[in-house]
């Protein structure tokens, strides 16, 4: 009895294989360096607003008022709106506009007045025991988790693209690897035969796959666009709503085809072939891509590669709907 895996084995060539090798040793270099760079240059930035001196503006302001990474006091008027990204919003004289503070808080003293809205995210609203000076059609938002974290982003925006290494950083992608790797085999358990024709697919036309998905996410794009733009608003939210969808599901795909074909492609490579699993190249496809998305300043490309073949491979996947009628015996 012949036990069928379901991945198909290829066997790569020698030079393929040593292509492999040195791409799979030059990633582990360079995550290696970028961790070790990182973490000897980066120094924790200062983010209380006690080491940030406040933007104080003192009389009439005819425009909107931006603030990046310090408070901002009013004690003027200012004719438009005021907006804070990573500070706090105190005000003391008139605001005619709305005000919007992300990371960071709104504290509207006694005597003073705002005549539109007021937005927080990441912080509070704060205006006293007595009723605050406000329109009565105003509205208040609030969401007042992660305030450190918008805070500090506001004011160091390099974290974004290379956040600093600790503990909770390196949980993070541990849970990022544990995730993937239970949605691997979730996927591969229920549909073992289209997670193998992708993968193979994968391997024999990744190029027609790739232009596939830049193309699917460019149609996707401006289709959504156009649909927001043009159509009814309801019909243009259902367009993009669909299409938010399409994307989340054709990345889950993408993921663990990738995942699956990389970790076939570690296993052939660094182990025998009777020491090869399915639930091992799952975890090895799913730890190399956590590292890989781990380097500095290059992930969002990697995501960006990542989400358009993933969109490849579900525009190209072969679908078997129905029952199969059982022969007659």
């Amino acid at each position: 009895m012949i036990a069928l895996s379901p991945f198909p084995y290829y066997a790569p060539a020698a030079a393929v294989q040593t292509a492999w090798k040195a791409f799979i040793a030059t990633s582990l270099a360079l995550i290696g360096l970028a961790v070790i760079a990182h973490a000897q240059t980066s120094a924790p930035p200062a983010v209380s607003s006690n080491n940030t001196e406040a933007l104080i503006i003192n009389g009439s302001t005819p425009g909107n008022v931006y603030v990046l990474g310090r408070d901002v006091v009013v004690r003027g008027a200012v004719e438009q709106g005021v907006m804070v990204l990573g500070g706090d919003a105190i005000i003391e004289g008139r605001v005619e506009g709305d005000v919007a503070a992300i990371g960071g808080s709104v504290m509207q003293r006694e005597g003073s007045f705002i005549g539109g809205d007021v937005m927080v995210l990441g912080g509070a609203y704060h205006h006293g025991k007595n009723a605050p000076g406000r329109r009565p059609s105003s509205t208040t938002v609030m969401y007042a988790g992660y305030e450190q974290e918008l805070r500090e982003l506001a004011r160091n925006p390099v974290t974004l693209v290379a956040p600093r290494p600790s503990l909770a950083y390196f949980g993070q992608r541990l849970l990022a690897v544990l995730f993937w790797f239970v949605a691997s085999l979730a996927l591969t358990a229920a549909a073992p035969g289209v997670v193998s024709r992708a993968a193979a697919r994968l391997q024999l036309t990744s190029l027609r796959v790739a232009a596939i998905g830049l193309l699917g996410s460019i149609v996707m794009s401006y289709g959504v666009l156009a649909s927001l733009r043009f159509l009814p608003s309801a019909l243009g939210a259902m367009v993009g709503v669909m299409g938010v969808l399409l994307l989340v599901v054709a990345y889950l795909f993408g993921r663990v085809v990738i995942h699956a074909s990389t970790g076939r492609w570690l296993q052939r490579l660094f182990w025998p072939r009777d020491k090869h699993s399915e639930s091992g190249a799952l975890l090895l496809g799913a730890g190399f891509w956590a590292a890989l998305l781990s380097l500095p300043f290059v992930w969002p490309f990697i995501v960006g590669g990542l989400l358009v073949a993933s969109l490849g491979l579900a525009l190209t996947a072969r679908y078997r709907f129905g029952w199969r009628p059982e022969a007659n015996t």
